[in-house]
């Protein structure tokens, strides 16, 4: 249970997902009740019926920003950067073209999720950690050059990331929309040369994104349509968000072979008082708790007590769930199908069991589900 090994499997590569369902909700939805040891199969849409009345959906409502930027060395050459710790002021709220403004019957997690609106930092420079991609490591001193009149220079490296200096001259929220591309993961293949399969800015970002702050999309909640959570709450299914602001520490390579001494590296995290009541009330009241994703299953637990009622507040969430956690508030789980040897496949195979993962996704291979960000869905009770 502790061993690397232990969380592996093979894929074949024709069941990377490359572009997402259309329309978002017909991804294909494998259900797995743990209890039962029974795995049955439906659409996404479908879970407007395996929710009830009362149940609880706690969504991570973070916004994706465009972290990835492309430019060029002082040498004339080619650079690529991805912002590891999007320095976003506080509260700062998504306006990306990609957000579908809910509709008024769920528009309740919208205003529950809302920061302040704040301004952009203007003019001015700041520190930031980053991956950098070039032909040669760069020299502490080196400068890159992006559009914008964005500029950066390298302070030091440690661990794999570099600190760069940014200097800008307009405010960088909207400079960042301007020249910034989604920072999609590596298996998502994209030729710069030709025009994308679908606009990944709409595509990886959840309708619900609302607070700045990510570079990686909470992926179990790309698969809800406004129209699917409109069906929810008509319904009677409470919704509440949290936010997690997802960085690439989650999808890190696990590189020792005991679990146990892995790491994970904190992200920024927000509860608020609003979405901790309804949380404890539902728990208060015996109602089920369906985390829609496993950063939100790390916000929910983290943020718990022993009798898995959860505190308001803000800070920094390292919780690495693996073999041995006792889950405290969660009932259900919806989540996409994770890579092998993840920290996110060990938290889901704690949660439903490691062997009854495992063969799921086996079956799942077998009946040629779609597979990671843009892939197919699971819920797990």
């Amino acid at each position: 249970m502790y061993l690397l090994n232990d969380y592996n499997y093979t894929l074949p590569s024709d069941l990377i997902a490359q572009v997402p369902a259309s329309p978002r909700d017909e991804s294909r939805l494998m259900v797995l009740e743990r209890r039962r040891q029974r795995v049955s199969h439906c659409r996404f849409a479908d879970i407007a019926r395996l929710l009830f009345p009362g149940d609880l959906l706690v969504v991570n409502n973070t916004c994706v920003v465009p972290a990835r930027l492309i430019g060029s060395k002082e040498t004339g050459g080619r650079v690529e950067v991805l912002l590891q710790a999007r320095p976003a002021r506080p509260g700062a709220t998504c306006h990306n073209q990609a957000v579908v403004r809910p509709n008024p019957v769920w528009a309740r997690v919208w205003a529950r999720g809302r920061g302040g609106q704040g301004g952009g930092e203007g003019t001015g420079n700041f520190t930031c950690e980053c991956l950098v991609k070039t032909s040669k490591r760069p020299r502490v001193g080196s400068k890159f050059h992006f559009n914008g009149d964005l500029q950066a220079t390298v302070l030091g490296w440690a661990n794999g990331l570099y600190k760069l200096e940014f200097r800008f001259k307009e405010d960088f929220d909207t400079l960042l929309d301007r020249i910034g591309q989604i920072p999609l993961p590596p298996y998502i293949r994209r030729d710069e040369t030709n025009p994308p399969p679908c606009d990944d800015r709409v595509c990886y970002q959840t309708v619900y994104a609302e607070r700045k702050g990510a570079v990686a999309a909470p992926t179990a909640g790309l698969h809800f349509s406004g129209e699917l959570l409109n069906e929810l709450a008509e319904k009677g299914v409470e919704i509440v968000p949290i936010t997690l602001h997802v960085g690439y520490g989650s999808f890190l390579p696990v590189r020792v072979q005991d679990v146990r001494e892995h790491r994970i590296h904190p992200e920024v995290y927000d509860l608020t008082q609003e979405t901790a009541r309804a949380i404890n009330k539902a728990k208060d009241e015996g109602r089920r708790i369906i985390a829609v994703g496993t950063t939100t299953v790390r916000v929910l637990e983290f943020a718990s007590d022993a009798g898995g009622r959860v505190r308001a507040g803000s800070g920094e969430c390292d919780l690495f769930i693996y073999a041995g956690f006792e889950f405290r508030v969660i009932d259900a789980l919806i989540t996409n199908f994770h890579l092998p040897k993840t920290t996110l496949l060990m938290l889901i195979a704690q949660f439903a069991g490691r062997d009854f993962i495992l063969n799921a996704y086996q079956e799942a291979i077998r009946r040629r589900y779609r597979f990671y960000s843009y892939g197919d869905a699971m819920l797990i009770w």
